[in-house]
């Protein structure tokens, strides 16, 4: 995402589990998309999760990520038949006007992320979108059990990864490893989640498997009901805070309730530019339901072209200190 605002690349690959697209590239001004599970192979990604990870495409704007996503999907459409390509459903931005779009606004990102949200829900209602306030149920839950159910599955995953490598043939063997050979010698050196992943319990365990039953259950509903109760054609929330300093003492800030709601259940979200908290960028991100890629890229070209953020790098030394969260 920072070679892409940096104008070093055209368009970038990146792979999500939760966020892992869509927070970069709102952080960086550019756009990226975390396709519905299913529409990019897995194959060749160290995996965290089967059940959330994909790959998904990252550019300066909703067309480059879309022709990336074409390719990347290995076919220009989701579905069979003449559904709208990827490509077609943004070469013409379509008009704002008549599209419902619900409003998540997350407060706990920020006066000056809520005030932005209040600015760009503004300009879409002048572009003749009905913006409508709304609030994601079951997000407390999804939190609750998220976490232990990556765990276990990431034991599974990369077991299953590391038996196609030379090397370390599975998580223990990793594990120990890094312990014989440690090449890192910094406070972030630790392998505490490769130790947390190697005691949790198998993925066929009842306790796992009503946990995953339970997080996609309420993750699709968490979207779906409120579409539906509103009559949207997406969701809207901010994509991320003002980018964060990273150090021993704070570790890595990196909770983003946004992204959680598509990643888990498994449906797509995009990131466009949104505006700047001072110097730095925030995104907008836009959830719509399960293979509505299509849909959401081409209303995402719209909203892209109505708030005309992107800003070329001014490459500034550093950004103030109060800015960090």
């Amino acid at each position: 995402a920072a070679a892409l605002a940096a104008s070093l690349a055209q368009v970038a690959i990146g792979t999500e589990t939760d966020g892992s697209i869509v927070c970069p590239a709102g952080m960086n001004g550019v756009v990226g998309l975390k396709p519905s599970l299913g529409v990019v192979s897995q194959s060749g990604v160290v995996p965290i999760s089967a059940e959330q990870d994909t790959a998904g495409p990252m550019a300066r704007n909703v067309i480059d990520t879309a022709l990336t996503l074409s390719v990347l999907s290995g076919r220009d459409t989701v579905r069979a038949g003449d559904a709208p390509s990827f490509t077609d459903a943004v070469g013409r931005p379509g008009t704002l006007r008549g599209k419902r779009i619900g409003l998540w606004r997350l407060p706990s990102l920020g006066a000056e992320v809520d005030a932005l949200m209040t600015r760009t829900a503004e300009r879409l209602t002048a572009a003749g979108a009905e913006v409508v306030e709304v609030s994601l149920p079951y997000q407390e839950r999804l939190a609750e059990l998220e976490f232990p159910a990556l765990l276990s599955e990431f034991h599974r995953d990369i077991d299953a990864y590391l038996a196609t490598r030379s090397g370390p043939r599975d998580l223990a063997e990793l594990i120990e490893f890094n312990r014989t050979h440690p090449r890192e010698r910094s406070c972030f050196a630790g392998q505490e989640l490769f130790e947390q992943a190697l005691a949790a319990p198998s993925t066929t365990d009842p306790e796992y498997r009503a946990m995953r039953a339970e997080l996609t259950d309420l993750s699709r509903r968490s979207i779906d009901e409120v579409m539906a109760a509103h009559d949207l054609d997406a969701i809207a929330s901010p994509a991320n805070p003002p980018a964060w300093t990273t150090d021993c003492a704070r570790g890595d800030n990196d909770v983003i309730p946004s992204s959680t709601p598509a990643a888990v259940a498994g449906y797509p979200s995009l990131s466009v530019p949104a505006g700047f908290v001072g110097e730095l960028p925030v995104g907008l991100l836009l959830m719509a339901g399960n293979r509505q890629d299509v849909e959401l890229l081409s209303l995402g070209a719209a909203v892209e072209h109505r708030l005309d953020a992107w800003r070329a790098p001014r490459y500034l030394p550093s950004a103030p200190s109060g800015t960090s969260h």
